[in-house]
């Protein structure tokens, strides 16, 4: 019982820091992306690249949070919100913002945690649909 608990904390907290984080950005996407856009002006990663994370980065924020907190396709969001933190940290490290890095990397950590302990995910969305 212990694990399912730290679990599903783990897993809330992941999931409303996410969600959290992508529905203060969607009502102000444009000035969000905007803002990204002018952090990596005088980065080496190009303009092309960049303008469609700036708005992808929130609608995968809250749409992977939202499932997390759900206990939703769990492994999914979990490997996705992976993915875009491991391109967090990538595009952290070229503008050398050192300090976000921090807080992207215990993201990155819990989100693994959940990946990996999967088979505590017994609060969630998901295991009343496995049954």
């Amino acid at each position: 019982m212990q694990n399912k608990l730290a679990f599903l904390i783990v897993r809330i907290g992941l999931g409303i820091s996410m969600f959290g984080h992508g529905l203060v950005r969607l009502p102000k996407l444009e000035t969000f992306s905007q803002g990204m856009l002018k952090t990596f002006e005088n980065s080496m990663l190009p303009e092309f690249l960049t303008l469609p994370f700036s708005y992808a980065l929130p609608i995968f924020e809250f749409l992977f949070g939202l499932l997390l907190l759900l206990g939703l396709y769990t492994r999914v969001a979990a490997v996705v919100l992976s993915a875009v933190l491991i391109s967090l940290i990538f595009g952290s490290t070229l503008v050398e913002n050192w300090n976000a890095i921090n807080a992207q990397l215990i993201h990155l950590g819990f989100a693994a945690y959940i990946i990996y302990n999967l088979k505590d995910n017994s609060f969630a969305v998901d295991s009343k649909m496995n049954k």
